[in-house]
């Protein structure tokens, strides 16, 4: 064996291993600051109905929104692919939606940090470029949206 062959096969090996252990760290982090936040939010549901029975009169309504694009890490891009030509469900991706969705929401009740609850919230994704062939790294935005409830507190 060639120095020249173990050299062109270590690198992209190394860059591989590395590429998992950063990723790993960065992904373990920010799902950490979405638990964080998350608690803050604990009293505060997002509910998909249409329809709210409040405790008290509503004082006012208001849009809310959130979003957030989430890149694919070059592992799970490595893997993606793998799995896509073996077929069978892409779990390394299931990571990245669930932190682009858990992410939209929190951004969504930010934007309205003092409303009560959040009504008729609903979440839509989009792919904004590929993770397949030469068009890109693989990223998706999640839009979260729904109506911010005010109760009207008693002075």
């Amino acid at each position: 064996m060639s120095i020249e062959l173990i050299i062109g096969l270590g690198i992209p090996i190394v860059l591989i291993i590395v590429g998992r252990v950063i990723g790993a760290r960065i992904e373990r982090a920010h799902f950490e600051n979405i638990a964080e936040r998350e608690a803050r939010f604990r009293n505060q549901p997002a509910l998909s109905t249409k329809q709210l029975v409040p405790p008290v009169s509503i004082r006012s309504t208001e849009l809310a929104t959130g979003s957030v694009v989430v890149s694919v890490d070059h592992f799970k891009r490595f893997i993606g692919g793998w799995r896509m030509f073996f077929g069978g469900e892409v779990r390394s991706y299931s990571t990245l939606i669930e932190r682009g969705r858990r992410e939209a929401v929190l951004r969504m009740k930010e934007s309205h940090p003092d409303a009560d609850a959040y009504i008729n919230t609903r979440l839509e994704t989009s792919t904004i470029a590929s993770a397949t062939g030469n068009e890109g790294m693989g990223t998706i935005e999640v839009l979260a949206y729904g109506t911010a409830v005010h109760y009207d507190r008693a002075p």
